[in-house]
């Protein structure tokens, strides 16, 4: 998805400007196709056609009561949204960045929780509640199982020592291993 607030982000010399002609002439040749496809990400977008049938597909199991859909990205990716052509969700304490090194878990394409640099700490991007946080952390485990980063010891969620909140369990029931100041898993 190409929108106008994702090339300036990506500060591409000549801007949205340069980008467009290039963007009508795909769109001229069915290579993309034009339209108001995410709200929020303003007027401007294109996408190739199977882009656009994922979207309706996503939309369509977000509304049968599925199990989310759950993606594990870096927070630098280009491919990631948020802090880019959108903001991050807006939660008291909740502070999160495009940094190299940190990743951000998306349910159903939103941002859902992210992991700083170097695993220590997970920050919920939402209200933290099972309901989320269950398929998020299962994401999250099979994204370093697959090699997505050696191990991953997490010190602290949501702001507080891990080994004192809620979250533990679940981290545990996900396949963290606990210990007497962090929750700690390998691949």
């Amino acid at each position: 998805m190409v929108t106008r607030d994702g090339v300036a982000a990506e500060g591409l010399p000549g801007g949205f400007g340069a980008v467009y002609p290039v963007l009508r002439e795909l769109e001229d040749h069915g290579r993309v196709r034009r339209g108001y496809f995410v709200e929020g990400l303003g007027g401007a977008q294109f996408a190739p056609p199977g882009a656009v049938e994922r979207l309706r597909e996503l939309r369509a199991a977000s509304r049968v009561g599925d199990e989310p859909s759950a993606l594990v990205l870096a927070a630098a990716d280009p491919a990631q949204p948020y802090g880019a052509a959108i903001p991050w969700p807006r939660r008291a304490g909740a502070r999160a960045a495009r940094v190299v090194g940190a990743w951000v878990v998306l349910l159903d394409g939103e941002a859902a929780l992210y992991v700083e640099r170097g695993g220590r700490s997970l920050v919920p991007l939402r209200d933290p509640e099972e309901e989320w946080l269950r398929p998020a952390l299962a994401a999250l485990v099979s994204h370093v199982r697959a090699g997505g980063a050696k191990r991953l010891a997490v010190e602290r969620f949501d702001g507080a020592p891990v080994v004192e909140t809620d979250a533990l369990p679940l981290l545990v029931e996900a396949g963290f291993l606990a210990g007497p100041r962090r929750a700690v898993l390998r691949p």
